[in-house]
Parts: structure tokens; C-alpha cells; sequence
């Protein structure tokens, strides 16, 4: 919990300018919640913690996981649950109280790690394939598919900009 903790509050404070005030103030709620949390934790109380901020903690600790996971190709509801130690209908029910499916996060986190990648100079010499793969996407027509939809060009095309 600490870990998850620090690194959201570093994450905060990296990128505090581009928070517009409705951010800030549910920001201010997940990191209310995520200090409880530890508190709690460290503290042998986590029954004490209202429901919904138990959720809220929850589905970032859950995002964290994923995250730190991203380029396993293997990664799956029931993997992501079972680590959890919750059901697999309880991980998409949460999912779906954030208004997203736990496939679709996933694949908009591995395709933002990939346009992010792709768009660094100091990373144009590895191949675009290497990239997909580190970020998932082991097959290349299904990379190249996923790509154009999420961006509207092609990993090639973005790569090599206007």
C-alpha cells in the first residue's frame, strides 16, 4: 500500500499542471483514499474504510498491477482477479463502475506505452515490432490493427510523423 501510495503522489506531482480543477478535486478524493487505505493497512483496520473509498483503492491498485504488467501477453481477467483475490465478475463489475471493460483498459494502456514509444526519438532504433511486443502485441497485423484504430494511421506512419 505504500508503494502505491508514493508512486501516485510522485506521478501527482510530476504531472500537476496538466490537471484541470475537476481533476484535482477527484484526485484529491483517490489520494484521501489511498493515505486511509495505508493507514489502515499499517494500522491492522482496513474494515474501518467506507466501501466506496475500499473500491476506489481497489480498482488503483488493481490499474497499478496492470500496469507493471503490460507486456505480458498472458494477462487475463481471471490472472488479474486471482492476484486480487477477488472474483472475475467483481473485477469487470468495478471495471464497469469506472466506465470502461477491463480488455479495453488494458488495451488503451498498451496502445498509449506504444504511440509514447514509437514518438520517442531516443527509441527510433528499435524496431516497431520489438516495441508492439514489449507492450503486448507479439503479433504484428494484430499490433498494426489495434494501432490505426486507436490513432488513425498506421505504427509506421506515426512513427515518421508530418
Amino acid at each position: 500500500m505504500g508503494l502505491l501510495l508514493t508512486t501516485f503522489l510522485a506521478h501527482l506531482a510530476d504531472e500537476s499542471a496538466s490537471y484541470t480543477p475537476h481533476d484535482a478535486a477527484r484526485l484529491g478524493t483517490v489520494g484521501l483514499d489511498l493515505v486511509t487505505a495505508t493507514l489502515a493497512h499499517f494500522l491492522e483496520r482496513e474494515g474501518d474504510i467506507p466501501s466506496d473509498s475500499r473500491q476506489r483503492v481497489l480498482y488503483m491498485r488493481i490499474t497499478s498491477f496492470i500496469e507493471r504488467h503490460l507486456g505480458d501477453t498472458a494477462l487475463t481477467a481471471g490472472e488479474i482477479a486471482a492476484a486480487h483475490h477477488i472474483s472475475v465478475r467483481s473485477l469487470h463489475r468495478l471495471f464497469q463502475q469506472n466506465g470502461v471493460t477491463v480488455r479495453f483498459w488494458i488495451r488503451g494502456r498498451r496502445l498509449e506505452r506504444c504511440r509514447r514509444d514509437l514518438a520517442d526519438p531516443l527509441k527510433r532504433h528499435m524496431p516497431i515490432q520489438a516495441t508492439a511486443t514489449r507492450w503486448g502485441y507479439p503479433q504484428a497485423d494484430v499490433f498494426s490493427r489495434a494501432f490505426r484504430s486507436h490513432t488513425g494511421m498506421s505504427p509506421r506512419e506515426f512513427r515518421d510523423g508530418p
